[in-house]
């Protein structure tokens, strides 16, 4: 009998694909209790948002998906926000709020519920559009998907 320890008995295709799997093992547990830690994080910032929102009536002159540089915001909110939100296109719509127009950020949940030149009364928080209503303007259509 051969007394050669286990590792040297296997071939080597068996090493290298219990070294991935072991690999590919650690990535998986990372990358959930990352995921883990984010949601917590996205709860507190939600609630944080909930306790900060004002009801508004306002008038919508426009939307559109635009990078954060090109949506005229405040300076401040552009430097706060990471690299990731600086180069994505985020939906803006342009809005008057008594005699003062400005831009806000809409959730992309109810962006397909706000139509240009329509009165809305919406639930904002800081720059954050989160809850809509329509008052007076166009009804939002849903869109018909189209066969192929």
């Amino acid at each position: 009998m051969i007394n050669a320890p286990l590792i040297a008995a296997l071939a080597w295709w068996t090493i290298v694909l219990i070294a991935v799997t072991a690999v590919l093992l650690i990535a998986v547990i990372v990358l959930f209790v990352l995921g883990k830690r984010a949601e917590k994080k996205q709860e507190g910032q939600e609630k944080m948002m909930e306790e900060n929102a004002q009801v508004i009536n306002l008038f919508v002159i426009d939307k559109k998906k635009m990078r954060l540089k090109d949506a005229g915001l405040p300076q401040v909110v552009i430097e706060q926000s990471p690299k990731l939100a600086k180069m994505a296109k985020l939906p803006i719509v342009k809005v008057k709020a008594g005699p003062r127009v400005m831009n806000l950020i809409a959730d992309n949940k109810i962006w397909d519920q706000i139509l240009p030149k329509q009165d809305i009364k919406a639930t904002v928080s800081g720059i954050y559009i989160t809850k809509v209503q329509r008052l007076r303007g166009p009804a939002a259509q849903p869109k018909k998907k189209k066969r192929r």
